[in-house]
């Protein structure tokens, strides 16, 4: 779990694998381009590039893992100042570097195949110097673009919360008073249902939730409409197990696309219709489908339907990249939404 502390330090985090990996491939791009460059002051086999190489990937696996433990110090600092710090101690670390390299061939007699020390110091320590300001700069830029990424997300989140709408509160509210006499536990019910359902509604932006508890909000949402729908509303549910039901997924991303087939499906048909939710597990994918009738003339409030679903195709595209396919349409009178996820791993929000 990532510690919340991380939020505060705007120096990035260089402890990551795949960004360690990026600096290494900076520093084997570099000894490349210095092969290639067409001076002709040496020339180049195949031991001198091993060589080299060797040097510049552990001079960059050094200052990585210096500047990933020097993290929280260097964010105490202004960025501008942070910064310029990093860049020092990457220098600082190519000069030692460079200086215990040269002395250790010149110790053996082998230091004619390198520059003078000065320069081979001084030359190591700019390209080092150069590289980490570019991968900083890179990082530090791809950070504040994920950091508003993940904004975005949130307020997405934040609007959804909204959709619960007051109307749908307050019919639920003077349906539960309709029940206190006549049906008490089932008024009781209802009222815990709704409890769950705006607790769900409040918490949207803040954590992940599990397939199972999407699932459990959905059947608690279509619990209340069935009670002032009656038999006008009817649930089909096709699970096919084995379902990943711990499966890390947006909270609110089911019961939206549900309220969506009832408000503007099912409750506008005369006869009113069936709700079909289909849950499927196969080849690494989560598979969501939810089906209902669709009245022939488009619901004046189609808008709102459209903006849930650019709403929870936004957070998915966020919790799970761009492999999340969500889509949906109207065909032979009914509307079909499906949403197909890759199993695993899903982005905190």
């Amino acid at each position: 779990m990532s510690d919340p502390r991380d939020n505060e330090l705007w120096f990035p985090d260089l402890c990551r694998l795949h960004r360690v990996g990026t600096l290494l491939g900076l520093a084997e791009l570099a000894v490349v381009v210095v092969i290639l460059a067409p001076d002709g002051a040496r020339g180049w086999d195949a031991s001198a590039f091993v060589h080299a190489s060797g040097f510049a990937l552990w001079l960059a696996l050094s200052v990585s893992v210096l500047l990933c433990r020097m993290r929280r110090s260097l964010s105490r600092w202004p960025p501008r100042t942070g910064s310029l710090i990093a860049v020092g101690v990457a220098a600082a670390v190519a000069v030692a570097a460079a200086g215990v390299v040269h002395a250790l061939f010149a110790s053996v007699g082998d230091a004619g195949g390198l520059p003078g020390f000065w320069r081979f110091v001084g030359g190591s320590a700019a390209i080092v110097a150069l590289i980490t300001a570019l991968a900083l700069r890179y990082f530090y830029a791809i950070d504040g673009w994920r950091a508003q990424v993940n904004a975005n997300a949130r307020a997405e989140a934040d609007a959804l919360q909204a959709r619960i709408r007051p109307h749908f509160l307050f019919n639920s509210m003077n349906l539960i008073a309709s029940l206190l006499r006549s049906q008490p536990a089932v008024a009781e019910r209802a009222v815990l249902d709704l409890s769950d359902l705006f607790r769900a509604a409040l918490g949207a932006g803040e954590s992940n939730a599990t397939l199972a508890e999407e699932v459990e909000l959905a059947e608690r949402y279509l619990a209340i409409e069935s009670l002032r729908l009656g038999e006008r509303l009817s649930i089909a549910w096709d699970k096919r197990e084995p379902l990943p039901w711990s499966q890390p997924m947006p909270r609110l991303t089911l019961q939206p696309l549900v309220e969506n087939a009832v408000l503007h499906g099912v409750s506008r048909m005369p006869e009113g219709g069936t709700v079909e939710i289909g849950l499927e597990a196969d080849e690494g994918w989560l598979r969501i489908r939810v089906r209902n009738p669709a009245p022939s003339t488009p619901p004046p409030v189609a808008a709102g339907a459209g903006h849930a679903q650019r709403n929870i195709g936004h957070r998915l595209a966020y919790a799970f990249g761009p492999r999340a396919r969500m889509t949906a349409g109207a065909a032979e009178g009914y509307y079909v939404c499906e949403l197909s996820l890759p199993l695993g791993y899903a982005r905190r929000p």
